[in-house]
């Protein structure tokens, strides 16, 4: 819906963003007939079934049955609300972004209350900088002096420093800003003894975590001396901040992407993982920010680099871990490898110990996936014992099944021998004789007139709907009012073709996605019709004929029935008579179907 922002605006700015050009940008396409097709970035599949109408300019998937236009798709995509996908579209054609006409008092409230919660982080993070320069932070500083962190790192991240728990708090609220919205903010919480307001960070050396946009918007704090808490402590979920949804230092990367190019990522755990490494020249570094990686995550580190390295602490534990985030971000699409570190390291200290010549070679050294799983397998095991050399058999051979190539399989066979002194050839039969776990298949587009299991009638009024929508040559001087529909997504496509055509205008198809939600199961449907050529041609005419029929059949067939109910009821004798002839007339009509 178009969320308050004057429909001319919206469909200027669609107009100046192509969507061919915009799905681009994230996803390879490629032109097949009068489509564009690639592999759909909302679920895992290895045969493209999404496909980008560059004519009706809009998307849909045919394995997972995604739709939308082009602010669907950046809103999905960018994981944003539909302001912020305006935003990014609008930035994208250099077009200004005018005043939202909110809809709802609600609406109107949210875009208040994130408007003032990102205010009052920007202002948060000042004051946590003044007081890292007020010559009262000796603690903090000698923090920093000790991790060797430079005086440009330290401007360039905006660290800061928290001194206490009442102070910010104190300086909010005389800034102006109101209670409930301090609250909201995550910078500060409310004290369960007294209520009193306390700085959610106090104490703490601050690290301000920045979108992809500029804004701030939450904190991670660390503890400088020992204590019971945990060392570091993250901004609580907000209105703008959700940790599973974004990465530390995203914001440079995309200034990284903008002005140098960016050919892969590097995912960290931590804040001083990324800082160390920042320091040390590898800029395109970014953090989880101790979360495990999330699909999301993945989908914005997708959006800057196909190529991604993920650089866990050193220790068995940490390392293992990673092979989740691995499998996460190869489902989006991203080719992944994982840097082996020494022993107990983790980035930071490998910078400290052996410089950015030490961490590069780490770099080089990284695996994918496959060999990946192979070491955490051999890592369990001690080859030296019988019974343990015959487990690792075991779990390296699952592992090998999942091997795409046939080449790779072999490979790691000839490792899998040289390993455990088996001979290839045994291993290759067990191998064959290993189940594999059940790999996802992308589902492939059907012939448009597939027994889905809908009955006729609605096949038929789904396919009328499409013929006009996607325009059909036979549709031409069609008149959509002819045909009765009771579904109430189709009578609203119905009503929105009827009003195009009265007015003379174009019937577009990325216009219902104003009207509907993009999850709408019955439009999928509809959508779906769009593939190939099924709806041209003579056969598709000549189908959509016997659509028409089959509609008035059971148009015909309705009124029979009601007919025959109200003859039945019926005592008067004449108006018995007047309804059998209408029943006989109906009757007559149906030997034309």
């Amino acid at each position: 819906m178009a969320k308050g922002l004057d429909p001319e605006y919206l469909q200027q700015l669609k107009n100046k963003n192509d969507l061919v050009e915009v799905v681009s940008s994230y996803v390879p396409l490629e032109r097949k007939g009068g489509n564009w097709w690639g592999r759909c970035p909302f679920h895992h599949e290895k045969t493209p079934s999404f496909t980008v109408n560059a004519e009706g300019q809009f998307y849909h998937c045919f394995g997972c049955g995604v739709s939308g236009d082009v602010i669907t798709f950046i809103r999905e995509i960018e994981s944003v609300d539909f302001i912020d996908a305006v935003k990014i579209l609008a930035e994208r054609a250099k077009m200004p972004l005018p005043e939202a006409n909110f809809d709802t008092e609600k609406t109107a409230e949210q875009k208040r209350k994130r408007d003032e919660i990102l205010k009052i982080l920007r202002s948060t993070a000042h004051f946590y900088l003044d007081n890292l320069n007020s010559g009262r932070a000796d603690a903090h500083i000698q923090y920093i002096l000790d991790r060797k962190i430079s005086a440009p790192i330290v401007r360039k991240f905006g660290l800061g420093a928290s001194l206490d728990f009442g102070s910010l708090p104190q300086y909010l609220q005389d800034q102006g800003f109101r209670r409930d919205d301090v609250l909201d903010s995550g910078a500060v919480a409310e004290s369960e003894k007294n209520h009193r307001l306390v700085d959610a960070q106090g104490g703490r050396l601050i690290f301000p975590v920045i979108n992809a946009f500029g804004d701030v918007i939450a904190f991670g704090g660390r503890v400088l001396g020992k204590t019971d808490f945990a060392k570091y402590k993250n901004t609580r979920e907000t209105l703008v901040f959700n940790k599973s949804k974004n990465l530390y230092n995203i914001n440079q990367v995309k200034k990284l992407k903008k002005t140098a190019g960016l050919k892969d990522i590097i995912i960290v755990e931590g804040y001083m993982d990324t800082i160390a490494l920042f320091q040390a020249g590898f800029h395109n570094v970014v953090a989880s920010m101790g979360t495990a990686l999330t699909k999301d995550q993945a989908r914005l580190a997708k959006r800057y680099a196909d190529n991604a390295y993920i650089s866990y602490d050193g220790d068995f534990a940490g390392q293992k871990g990673a092979i989740r985030g691995l499998e996460i971000l190869r489902d989006e699409q991203i080719n992944v490898r994982v840097v082996p570190l020494p022993e107990g390291l983790d980035p930071d200290d490998v910078i400290k110990r052996r410089g950015a010549e030490g961490y590069r070679e780490c770099l080089e050294a990284a695996m994918p996936l496959i060999d990946f799983k192979m070491e955490v397998a051999r890592r369990q095991y001690d080859l030296s014992k019988t019974e343990d050399r015959r487990n690792y058999i075991a779990d390296a051979l699952k592992v090998i099944g999942e091997a795409d190539s046939e080449s790779v399989k072999e490979d790691l066979l000839k490792r899998l021998r040289d390993e455990t002194g088996m001979t290839f050839e045994s291993l290759k039969r067990d191998l064959e004789n290993t189940p594999t776990a059940p790999r996802s298949v992308a589902l492939q587009p059907e012939p448009v007139l597939r027994e889905d299991g809908a009955d006729r009638l609605v096949k038929a009024r789904r396919f009328v709907l499409a013929a006009v929508l996607f325009g059909a040559k036979y549709t031409k001087n069609f008149d959509i009012s002819s045909v009765r529909f009771d579904n109430p997504v189709h009578n609203t496509i119905a009503e929105y073709i009827k009003v195009r055509q009265k007015n003379g205008e174009t019937v577009r198809a990325s216009a219902l996605f104003d009207l509907f939600d993009e999850s709408t199961a019955e439009l999928s449907e509809i959508l779906d019709l769009s593939l190939g050529d099924s709806l041209q041609g003579v056969e598709g005419a000549r189908y959509f004929d016997d659509c028409l029929r089959t509609i008035e059949r059971a148009h015909i067939e309705d009124e029979l029935r009601r007919l025959s109910a109200l003859c039945d009821a019926e005592t008067d004798l004449e108006k018995k008579k007047e309804i059998t002839r209408q029943i006989l007339h109906l009757t007559v009509q149906m030997k034309n179907f």
